[in-house]
């Protein structure tokens, strides 16, 4: 009987979320934070021990979502192919639908 009170979602979901609070008071103490107020430079940018400027990148993402796009696309495409039921007129086309728009939005992704 407790193994089926301990798989009951809001039991499951306090017991989560009590670990997840102790974790984080036990991880606060080791931050970069408050712990340690009085110690200069724990915040403080460094690398390979020299002491940079603080400076801000913002990267430039739109090399990154052709790839983003295509992965995303093949992976639903796969999926629902995959996993549509045989036999079935309306899911076959569905498969079909998502081949035909996958390949439609594939050649305007490439198309340069």
């Amino acid at each position: 009987m407790t193994d089926y009170l301990l798989l009951l979602p809001p039991i499951a979901f306090l017991i989560i979320f009590v670990f997840s609070w102790l974790q984080y008071l036990g991880l606060k103490i080791l931050s970069a934070g408050e712990a340690w107020p009085d110690e200069k430079g724990k915040v403080e940018s460094y690398a390979c021990g020299h002491n940079v400027e603080d400076s801000r990148i913002n990267p430039n993402y739109s090399q990154f979502f052709p790839f983003a796009f295509f992965f995303t696309i093949m992976h639903v495409v796969a999926l629902v192919v995959a996993t549509y039921p045989k036999g079935d007129a309306g899911a076959i086309a569905l498969g079909v639908g998502y081949l035909v728009s996958a390949s439609v939005s594939l050649f305007i992704l490439f198309k340069r």
